[in-house]
C-alpha cells in the first residue's frame, strides 16, 4: 500500500498537471478567439479589395468600349473624308467630259476630238497619281511575277529567252503604295 506522503503527493502532481491543462485550454481559446478576429478582419480586408479590383476592373472596360467606339468612328470618318477629297478632285474631270461630249457633237476633225479626250486622260491620270495610284509600266519581256500580276493565257514563247516571262499586257495593274489595288492582266510565255 502506498503511504499518504505518497498518494498527497501524486494528488498534488494530478492537481498542478490539471491547472496546466486549464491554463494551456484557456490560452488555446484566447489564440483561437484572436485567430477569429484576424480571419475575420483579413475577410474583410479581403472583401474591401475585391471590391475596389471589381471598380478598377469595370472602370478600365468601360474606358476600353469609349476607346473602341471612338476609334471605330474616327476610321470611318476618315474614310469617308479621304474618299470625299479624292471626288471633289475628280468632279472637274466629269465637268470636262461633259463640255467635250458637247463639243463633239459639233466638231467634225476627228484630230482635235482625240486631242481633247488625251487632255482629259492625263488630268484624270495626274490627279490619281498625286494620290498614290502608280501604273505597272514596262512588264512586257520582264519575269511572271504572281504578287502583281494575273496570268490570263499562256502562249508559245517567240523565243527561249520569253519562256516565263510577260509577252503582252491585256489589262494594266496599279498599286496604291506598296499594295496592289488591280493585278495587272498579262499573256505569259511557255
Amino acid at each position: 500500500m502506498k503511504n499518504k506522503e505518497q498518494v498527497d503527493k501524486e494528488l498534488d502532481q494530478a492537481e498542478e498537471q490539471l491547472v496546466k491543462e486549464t491554463q494551456e485550454a484557456q490560452e488555446n481559446e484566447e489564440a483561437k478567439a484572436e485567430s477569429n478576429e484576424e480571419n475575420v478582419s483579413a475577410v474583410d480586408k479581403l472583401e474591401a479589395e475585391n471590391a475596389e479590383l471589381k471598380n478598377k476592373y469595370l472602370r478600365l472596360y468601360s474606358d476600353f468600349e469609349n476607346f473602341r467606339k471612338r476609334t471605330s468612328k474616327e476610321r470611318l470618318d476618315l474614310i469617308t473624308n479621304a474618299s470625299e477629297e479624292v471626288l471633289r478632285e475628280l468632279i472637274p474631270v466629269v465637268d470636262d467630259f461633259e463640255r467635250a461630249f458637247k463639243v463633239n457633237e459639233t466638231e467634225e476633225d476627228a484630230s482635235k476630238i482625240r486631242e481633247g479626250n488625251q487632255l482629259i486622260f492625263h488630268k484624270l491620270l495626274k490627279i490619281l497619281e498625286n494620290k498614290g495610284l502608280k501604273v505597272m509600266d514596262d512588264l512586257v519581256g520582264k519575269p511572271f511575277d504572281a504578287d502583281t500580276q494575273e496570268a490570263i493565257s499562256q502562249i508559245p514563247a517567240p523565243n527561249e529567252e520569253m519562256k516565263g516571262k510577260v509577252i503582252d499586257v491585256v489589262e494594266k495593274g496599279y498599286t496604291l503604295g506598296d499594295k496592289v489595288v488591280r493585278f495587272a492582266k498579262v499573256v505569259t510565255g511557255a
